[in-house]
C-alpha cells in the first residue's frame, strides 16, 4: 500500500502539475507584452519569424527623445541604438553560427532573466535601432497586459490535452490505487475477521482497518511528493522537446499538495470501508473458503449509449453526411469516451465470467477447464490484472486522434511541403547549399513580371523554371506537358479573368536593368495543384535550359519541395536556419506557432503515455503477484492431487490472457471507434486512422505476450501443508 501510493502520488503530482507549467509560461510572457501608448521618447515594433523551426521573437526599440522608458521584466532598461539583449538560448545560438548575427543586429550586451520568458529554450530578443529603420513603429506605452500573450498552447488546446490525460493517467490512477487499497485490505481480511469472531464491535473493526490503511497511504503519499520533486528538479534541466521550463514551475502549488496529501488517505479509507466489509459482516466465511457472490451486470450497461454515440457519428460518416461542428458534438463525444472507458472497466468482469463458462462447458483440456472454472468463479480479480493496461490501450487510440487533428491543424494535408525564399536573400552558395539539405527533393527558381507603376492593377504574370516531371511530382494532376517547350499552366477549377491569353507579351528585368519580353504560348498543361503551391494557373512553365540568363533576383523566388511528414518539415526548416538564418522563410501552408504547439502536445503526450504505461504495468505486477499468493491454497491442493508444474502454469497464464484479452481487444474496437468519431466530428479531412490500428494491434500483442512470460513465474512446485491445513 505504500509503495503503491508512492508511485501513485507522484504521477498524479506530475499530471496536476502540467498546467501550472503551462499557466507559469504564459505568465511570464504576457508580463511582457508590449502595449502601445503615448511615449514620445521610445517607438517600437515586433517581429515574430521562423528561425529554422523554432520561433524567433524579436522587439526593436528606436529612441526619439532623451525621456524616461519603461523596461520589460527580464533587464533593467531597454538597449539603445546598436545594443542588443537576448535571452541565454539565443545567445549560444549566436557564438555557435556567426551566420545567424544578421539576426540580432549590434552588440549583445546582456541576457534576459528568467523572469522575462517563457521558458529556458525561447528565441527572444530587444534591440535598439534607428527609429527611421523601423516602418511601422508605435509609440511604447507599458509592459504587460490583461490578455494572454504568446500562450504555450491555446485554450481549446489545452482543454483537449487535459481532456486526453485524464483518460490516460487519471482514470488508470484512481484505479491502480485503489488496487492497491483492496488488496492491502484484502491481505489483512483473515486477521479482521479473527478480530470480529473474538468480540470486536464491526465498528472498531473498521476503525483498526481505516487507520491501517490511510497510514500506510500517508507514508506513500509523503514519499510520491519528494520523488516527484526530485524528478521535476533532474527534468527541468533536461527538458521535452518542444517545451523547457525552470524548477520553480513545476513545483507542487498548495492545491496540487493537497489533493496528493488528502486524496490518496481519503481514497485508501473509502476503499478500505468496502473491502473489509465481507470480514466485518460474514467473517466465517472469510476464515473458511466461501464461495463469492457473481459479479454484477450493469457494468455492461454504460458500454451501450456510450458505443451508441460514437457508433453513430461513423456510421453518418459512412453515409456520406458531414456531423462536425456545433456544441452537440463538443458534449456528447467526451461524453460517450467517458462512459465507453467505465464500461470497459466496470464490464470486464461481467464479460469475462460469461465467456469463461462458455469455453469451460466445451474444453477438452485440464489446463483450459481448470483455469476458466476458477476465472468464472472468481472474475472479479480481472480488474486488478487487467484495467490499468486496458485503459492504455484505449488511452492510447484517443492520443492518436487527437495528434491526427493537430498535425491536420498546423500544416498542409497535401504529399509535398513547400518552402519560399526571396532569392535577394540569399547568395549563390547558399542557394546551392539549400538545394542539398537533407530532406529537400528539389528546387525551383519563380520570377514576377515586371510593370511600371500605374492606375490600377497591372498585368503580370510569372514565370515557374521547372521540368515537366517536377511539375507532376509537385501538383495533384498535370496532363499534356512536353519537355523542352515553353507552355502555359491552366487549372480548370482555378481560373480567373485575367488568365493572360495567348500571345500576350509580358516583360522580365534582368540584373543590368534591362528588360526582357516573353510571350504566353498558345500550348497549355492542364494541371491541378495542391493549394497552395508554386504553380498557379496562368504561369509559364518555362524548362531550366530555356531559362533567360542573369534575371533580376529582386523579382524571383527560390522554392524548396520536400515530403510533407512533421519530421522531415522540421529537419528542412533546421536545415535552412542553418545556412541561411537572416533570410526570411515562408513554409507554405505552415503556422510556425502550430508547428511549435504540436511539439509541445506530443512530448506531453508522450509523458502521459509513459505515465499511464508505468501505471499500468505496476497494477499488473501488484495483481499478479497478489493472485499468486491468493491462490497458493489452490495450486497445493492441485499439486498434491498430482498436477504437474506445466498444467498448473498453463491455468496460471490462461488465468492471465482471458480476461486480457478480452479488455484489450474491446479496448481496440471501442478506442479506434472513439477516435474516429473524434476525428469525424473534428472537421479534418482524416476521418479514420488506419495507419494506427497496426501499431494497437502490435503493442496488444506485446502486452499479452509479457503478461504470458510474468505469470510463469509466479507458480511454483513448493508444496506447504500450511496453506491447506485450514481447509
Amino acid at each position: 500500500m505504500t509503495l503503491g501510493s508512492a508511485l501513485g502520488v507522484a504521477c498524479l503530482a506530475a499530471v496536476l502539475t502540467i498546467p501550472t507549467i503551462l499557466g507559469a509560461h504564459d505568465a511570464r510572457t504576457t508580463s511582457r507584452a508590449v502595449q502601445p501608448g503615448d511615449n514620445k521618447s521610445v517607438v517600437y515594433q515586433e517581429f515574430l519569424d521562423p528561425y529554422g523551426s523554432r520561433p524567433l521573437r524579436r522587439v526593436f526599440f528606436g529612441r526619439t527623445g532623451a525621456g524616461p522608458a519603461p523596461a520589460p521584466p527580464g533587464i533593467k532598461e531597454i538597449p539603445r541604438a546598436g545594443e542588443a539583449i537576448v535571452s541565454p538560448e539565443l545567445a549560444e545560438l549566436l557564438a555557435a553560427n556567426p551566420r545567424a548575427a544578421g539576426l540580432v543586429p549590434g552588440r549583445v550586451t546582456g541576457t534576459i532573466a528568467p523572469v522575462g520568458l517563457g521558458g529556458a529554450d525561447e528565441l527572444f530578443a530587444y534591440i535598439g535601432t534607428d527609429p527611421s529603420k523601423l516602418p511601422a513603429a508605435r509609440q511604447l506605452g507599458h509592459f504587460g497586459g490583461d490578455g494572454v500573450r504568446d500562450e504555450l498552447l491555446d485554450p481549446s488546446t489545452l482543454n483537449i490535452l487535459r481532456f486526453t490525460l485524464g483518460c490516460i493517467v487519471l482514470l488508470p490512477l484512481v484505479i491502480f490505487l485503489s488496487v492497491c487499497a483492496r488488496l492491502s485490505g484484502e491481505s489483512r481480511a483473515r486477521r479482521l475477521a479473527a478480530l470480529r469472531l473474538v468480540g470486536l464491535s464491526a465498528k472498531d473493526t473498521l476503525r483498526v482497518n481505516a487507520g491501517e490503511s490511510v497510514a500506510a497511504a500517508m507514508v506513500g503519499a509523503l514519499l510520491g511528493i519528494m520523488g516527484y520533486l526530485g524528478v521535476n528538479e533532474v527534468m527541468a534541466r533536461v527538458g521535452l522537446p518542444g517545451l523547457h521550463w525552470y524548477p520553480a514551475d513545476g513545483r507542487p502549488e498548495g492545491t496540487t499538495l493537497a489533493v496528493c496529501l488528502l486524496g490518496c488517505p481519503v481514497l485508501a479509507w473509502v476503499v478500505g470501508q468496502f473491502s473489509a466489509r465481507r470480514a466485518v459482516m460474514t467473517p466465517i466465511s472469510v476464515r473458511r473458503t466461501g464461495e463469492r457472490k457473481p459479479p454484477r451486470k450493469h457494468g455492461v450497461l454504460l458500454l451501450l449509449p456510450g458505443l451508441g454515440i460514437i457508433g453513430g457519428y461513423c456510421a453518418l460518416s459512412v453515409m456520406g453526411r458531414d456531423p462536425s461542428g456545433g456544441t452537440a458534438s463538443s458534449v456528447l463525444v467526451p461524453g460517450a469516451v467517458m462512459l465507453t472507458g467505465g464500461g470497459l472497466v466496470f464490464g470486464l468482469a461481467p464479460i469475462t465470467a460469461w465467456l469463461a463458462r462458455r469455453l469451460a462447458g466445451v474444453s477438452k483440456s485440464l489446463p483450459a477447464a481448470l483455469a476458466m472454472r476458477r476465472t468464472e468463479v472468481d472474475p472479479g480479480s480481472t480488474l486488478r490484472v487487467a484495467t490499468g493496461l486496458v485503459l492504455l490501450v484505449f488511452g492510447a487510440s484517443l492520443a492518436q486522434g487527437i495528434l491526427i487533428e493537430l498535425d491536420q491543424v498546423s500544416r498542409r494535408t497535401t504529399p509535398v511541403q513547400e518552402y519560399n525564399i526571396a532569392l535577394g536573400d540569399v547568395s549563390n552558395t547558399q542557394r546551392q547549399q539549400l538545394a542539398e539539405v537533407p530532406g529537400v527533393r528539389m528546387d525551383i527558381l519563380k520570377y514576377s513580371s515586371w510593370a511600371p507603376w500605374a492606375d490600377g492593377v497591372p498585368p503580370s504574370i510569372d514565370l515557374v523554371a521547372a521540368t515537366c516531371a517536377e511539375l507532376s511530382a509537385t501538383s495533384a494532376r498535370a496532363e499534356g506537358c512536353v519537355d523542352g517547350t515553353v507552355m502555359q499552366l491552366y487549372d480548370s477549377n482555378a481560373a480567373h479573368p485575367e488568365d493572360p491569353q495567348s500571345g500576350a507579351h509580358f516583360l522580365f528585368e534582368t540584373r543590368d536593368s534591362r528588360k526582357i519580353t516573353l510571350t504566353v504560348p498558345p500550348h497549355r498543361i492542364d494541371m491541378t495543384a495542391y493549394q497552395p503551391s508554386v504553380f498557379h494557373t496562368g504561369d509559364l512553365l518555362v524548362p531550366p535550359t530555356l531559362l533567360p540568363p542573369n534575371l533580376a533576383d529582386s523579382s524571383g523566388t527560390l522554392t524548396l519541395v520536400s515530403d510533407s511528414d512533421p519530421a522531415t518539415i522540421r529537419s528542412v526548416l533546421d536545415g535552412i536556419g542553418a545556412i541561411a538564418p537572416t533570410s526570411p522563410v515562408e513554409p507554405v501552408g505552415i503556422v510556425i506557432d502550430s508547428l511549435a504547439q504540436l511539439a509541445v502536445i506530443r512530448s506531453l503526450l508522450a509523458v502521459g503515455m509513459v505515465l499511464g504505461l508505468v501505471i499500468g504495468v505496476a497494477a499488473f505486477v501488484v495483481s499478479v503477484a497478489d493472485r499468486a499468493m491468493e491462490r497458493r491454497a489452490q495450486v497445493t491442493a492441485l499439486a498434491l492431487l498430482g498436477a504437474r508444474a506445466g498444467t498448473l502454469r498453463g491455468v496460471q497464464v490462461m488465468q492471465v490472457l482471458l480476461p486480457l484479452g478480452v479488455g484489450l481487444g474491446g479496448a481496440i474496437v471501442a478506442g479506434w471507434l472513439a477516435e474516429s468519431s473524434y476525428l469525424i466530428t473534428g472537421g479534418g479531412a482524416v476521418h479514420w486512422d488506419w495507419e494506427g490500428l497496426p501499431l494497437l494491434f502490435a503493442c496488444a500483442l506485446g502486452v499479452l505476450l509479457v503478461a504470458a512470460l510474468a505469470s510463469v513465474p509466479m507458480v511454483r512446485r513448493h508444496i506447504d501443508p500450511e496453506h491447506i491445513r485450514r481447509d
